[in-house]
């Protein structure tokens, strides 16, 4: 498989864990400002880390899970920098809706991606998967720094940007993960 045909792959089952929980939520998310979704992903970001130092974890989930999580919070967040926060159950949209725009979201992530690994020769697939836990927490590190500034940067790529670096990020992990898998069996 290519990169494109592995990150379909992936971003299908991101797809389809986001629909499945939108049947069983609606789009209740849609009430969480943009700082709660980044805390979302740092909290799952920083488990990643966490079992990759400790080389075990006591909750049954391995990493995968939370990469799916975080690419899943990421594309939400995305969302919402667009359509604003929701503040009363009427102002909640349509799982139909929120599908939709995921996707949209997903293909921009993976256009990004097509025209970097252009650039960059795909050099992630060189790199440990724990540096890309690093990446996606330095990301969300910055994200922070510019919440607290009100969105504002002075040179810097603004959310929108961050936010898809760490979808690349983790469907990049997620790929090493289902590679490493295939080789195993």
């Amino acid at each position: 498989m290519n990169t494109n045909e592995e990150f379909d792959l992936i971003g299908a089952q991101c797809l389809d864990i986001f629909s499945k929980k939108a049947m069983d939520y609606g789009t209740a998310w849609r009430i969480l400002r943009t700082p709660s979704l980044t805390d979302q992903i740092y909290i799952k970001a920083q488990r990643i880390r966490s079992i990759e130092q400790k080389g075990v974890s006591k909750v049954h989930e391995g990493v995968w899970p939370e990469y799916i999580g975080i690419v899943n919070y990421s594309v939400m967040a995305l969302i919402q920098l667009e359509v604003g926060v929701a503040n009363t159950m009427e102002e909640l949209m349509p799982a139909e809706e929120a599908i939709a725009l995921f996707k949209k979201y997903l293909q921009n992530a993976k256009d990004l991606m097509g025209n970097k690994n252009h650039d960059y020769d795909e050099a992630w697939r060189k790199m440990r998967r724990s540096s890309l836990t690093d990446i996606i927490l330095m990301k969300l590190l910055r994200i922070k720094q510019i919440e607290d500034h009100d969105g504002k940067t002075v040179i810097s790529e603004g959310l929108d940007a961050n936010y898809y670096d760490i979808i690349n990020y983790a469907m990049f992990a997620l790929i090493k993960l289902h590679e490493s898998a295939e080789s195993n069996e």
